[in-house]
């Protein structure tokens, strides 16, 4: 891939979470909405990832929680949007260097930045090719990397199958909150809904020793893909997402990456949270 960022690190020299809670302004493209998950706070909250707009301070960030379904239309954005937002070091249960939790009602939506050599300038010199190395940095090292653009040596395919359904929290989160009486709250309490397929990518990075990672897909795309796809038996669904998610996005013809991050609790689990597809 071209090294074309006027933005992005020149090596790990990524920036630590201040050792202070003061709020911070971010500015940060947005290049990561990952799929909704159960709140028994919020209903639903979405983990949304990027990286800094700031010449004088790349690196990711990752910004948790936010409540997608609640924003108002001016708070709203989309991939690939520059945002600015207050923000304070997350903190508790989530140590991650790279994590920030927002204030929303800070946060402006300032221009989009149009596919894809605009985005290249800001992305390329983020792209790294060893997937092992991450996850042995996760496995060594408590302050290690949780986010990055892993470009693969080769992409074998998109697994999918059904999704089993919320886990028992999970479903304890959702009616926990739907249950909340609240004369004053006119919120929506409409339960989230599952997803109607899981899928991983099986893939290899460009790290000699690597025997292939499977790794679940996590982006919002893959899941509102799916709620367009409802008159789709499962056969036909399966087909239309592998003709956007393999064939399209990972055709021979671009210069495919992968978004990928990791969980608080579990550090050594990355998933897929979006690709990166520009044409060669």
């Amino acid at each position: 891939m071209a090294q074309l960022s006027l933005f992005g690190p020149s090596g790990e020299e990524l920036n630590p979470k201040p050792a202070s809670d003061e709020v911070v302004r971010l500015r940060v493209l947005i290049t990561v909405k990952a799929a909704p998950n159960p709140s028994e706070k919020y209903g639903e909250t979405v983990c949304v990832a990027g990286v800094r707009a700031e010449l004088e301070h790349p690196g990711w960030v990752r910004l948790y929680p936010i409540n997608f379904r609640y924003l108002d239309s001016t708070e709203k954005f989309d991939k690939y949007d520059v945002v600015s937002v207050d923000a304070i070091p997350a903190r508790g249960g989530d140590q991650r260097r790279e994590s920030w939790r927002p204030l929303m009602g800070t946060l402006v939506r300032e221009r989009r930045l149009p596919p894809w050599r605009q985005r290249r300038a800001w992305l390329d010199s983020y792209i790294q090719p060893s997937m092992c190395q991450l996850n042995q940095g996760a496995r060594n090292t408590a302050d290690s990397q949780s986010l990055a653009l892993v470009q693969p040596s080769e992409v074998g395919d998109l697994k999918i199958r059904l999704h089993e359904g919320w886990t028992k929290e999970e479903q304890r989160k959702i009616d926990a909150y739907v249950n909340q009486l609240d004369l004053l709250d006119d919120q929506d309490r409409t339960p989230l809904e599952a997803p109607r397929f899981r899928g991983a990518y099986r893939y290899r990075c460009w790290d000699r020793r690597c025997r292939g990672h499977e790794q679940g897909l996590l982006d919002w795309e893959f899941v509102a893909l799916q709620r367009r796809l409802r008159h789709c038996s499962d056969e036909e669904a399966r087909g239309e997402l592998k003709k956007k998610f393999l064939d399209m996005m990972c055709a021979p013809k671009r210069d495919v990456a992968f978004y990928v991050g990791n969980q608080a609790k579990r550090r050594h689990v990355f998933s897929v949270l979006g690709v990166y597809y520009p044409e060669r």
